[in-house]
């Protein structure tokens, strides 16, 4: 049984029509054009509709047109007196299922109407069970019992059925972009692409052009038109990772594009409307740099409409032991192998501080499950600062002189003494000194102006 909704103008179409359906059991509805089809297909629910080509103030293809886009798994099965080639091709263009020419046998009209209605069924059922696994698979990566996930997996399953921008703030390594798919997986527009941009990788310049796009021309290089990312995430979601590292002149062209809802190229002249849900992020404290005027305050409440705080790994210890055990599963799966951890081992782990968050446990299990040759890892094949990690003896160890201490002053010499030598490690290599501080390459640079060494990673490439 279906929910069939005929659209005519002849009253004598709309009778015979009820008359043949509501004899095969299914529910019927009719209307005398277009206009009010669309009426009925705001209150009532439709499985097909069967219309008219030829009807006044809407007529069957402008009716097709627009159900397409606000109900696309509806049926679609047109009808026509008057049928042209430049007709039909236009109707199957827009999404049609069929084309029917009147005077139509009856019997033919059921065979057609039961073929699109299964196809209508098996269509709806592929995409539940593709949305199923996404939906699967999202939350699957995100692991952990802990009450401070289940609070989180809470917030992603509420945020996702609206289309308020939000913002997730962590710790690097916390898992930031996992929840920002989540939430896209489980809304409305989960069919349509999700695309994500690291806001700190990239200069100004190289920035705007990838969420606006640019026109031919419109720069050295520019040889064709490009689509922006906000464009590319038209109908689905962008995730802008690291947006405290945009700088204020993006920040106001991004504030302009989250009000107006439209996009200019670099280059262009013409603006282009986007329908795009917004997902921020950040490592950074953003109304701390709105305090001292590094993020502006309207941006920032604009993409805060609804926050999400990711806590760290130390502050949910519980679930280290479940993403261990995720971890070394998805590892041994790429090598075909079974592995357990030791408890020796599996305390460490537990007992370690986990700076870099799930995403430093991650690395580490990668690497034991690479290095053992056992069927258990073993402590052994931990690196030797977890291995070795002792809180107790650390903070006997901590020095802090009774005299006291200038605490500016150490944490700058601290934070040069660290980029140094992550730079020494990496022989003046900026992309990977900053992968080893665990700070977009453009922070990097920012410390390297602030303490007046931006030609060491020059001098130590040269002493290679």
């Amino acid at each position: 049984m279906a929910n069939i909704l005929i659209v005519d103008d002849e009253q004598s179409y709309r009778q015979l029509l009820s008359l043949v359906f509501e004899t095969d059991g299914h529910n019927v509805v009719t209307a005398m054009n277009g206009r009010e089809a669309l009426e009925i297909l705001d209150t009532e629910v439709t499985d097909l509709i069967i219309s008219d080509v030829r009807m006044p103030d809407m007529d069957g293809i402008s009716l097709l047109r627009e159900a397409r886009t606000s109900y696309p798994d509806i049926g679609m099965i047109m009808m026509t007196a008057f049928a042209t080639v430049d007709t039909a091709r236009e109707a199957f263009k827009l999404g049609a299922d069929d084309f029917v020419q009147k005077p139509f046998d009856v019997e033919e009209l059921k065979i057609i109407v039961r073929k699109t209605l299964d196809k209508q069924e098996l269509v709806v059922e592929n995409r539940n069970f593709k949305r199923a696994q996404r939906e699967k698979g999202s939350i699957k990566n995100i692991v952990g019992r802990s009450q401070k996930m289940q609070a989180v997996y809470q917030m992603i399953e509420t945020v996702a059925e609206v289309q308020s921008t939000v913002l997730i703030n962590g710790e690097s390594g916390t898992g930031k972009e996992l929840v920002a798919r989540a939430i896209h997986d489980l809304s409305p527009r989960a069919e349509k692409p999700f695309v994500s941009i690291n806001c700190g990788a990239f200069t100004e310049t190289l920035l705007e052009s990838e969420l606006f796009g640019y026109v031919k021309g419109a720069f050295t290089g520019a040889n064709v038109n490009r689509k922006g990312l906000f464009e590319a995430a038209n109908k689905g979601t962008i995730f802008l990772d690291e947006i405290g590292e945009m700088s204020p002149a993006m920040q106001v062209k991004l504030l302009r594009v989250l009000q107006e809802r439209r996009v200019r190229p670099v280059g262009g002249h013409e603006e282009l409307a986007i329908d795009s849900r917004v997902i921020a992020a950040t490592n950074r404290d953003l109304k701390a740099m709105v305090g001292d005027g590094t993020f502006r305050e309207d941006l920032f409440y604009r993409i805060s409409v609804i926050p999400i705080v990711l806590p760290p790994l130390r502050e949910r210890k519980e679930d280290i032991a479940e993403l261990v055990s995720h971890f070394i599963n998805k590892f041994c799966q790429q090598t075909g192998r079974m592995l357990t951890i030791s408890p020796k081992a599996a305390q460490m782990l537990e007992n370690y501080a986990w700076h870099g968050n799930v995403r430093e446990l991650e690395h580490t299990i990668e690497r034991a499950v690479a290095l053992e040759r056992t069927d258990e890892i073993q402590p052994e094949r931990l690196p030797e600062h977890i291995s070795n990690y002792n809180p107790a003896r650390i903070n006997a160890e901590f020095d802090f002189p009774d005299e006291g201490i200038n605490f500016t002053a150490h944490i700058e010499n601290l934070e040069k003494t660290y980029v140094v030598e992550a730079l020494r490690r990496t022989s003046g290599n900026q992309t990977k000194a900053a992968d080893l501080l665990r700070i977009p390459v453009r922070s990097l640079r920012h410390l390297l102006d602030k303490h007046n060494i931006r030609t060491l990673s020059a001098q130590m490439r040269g002493s290679d």
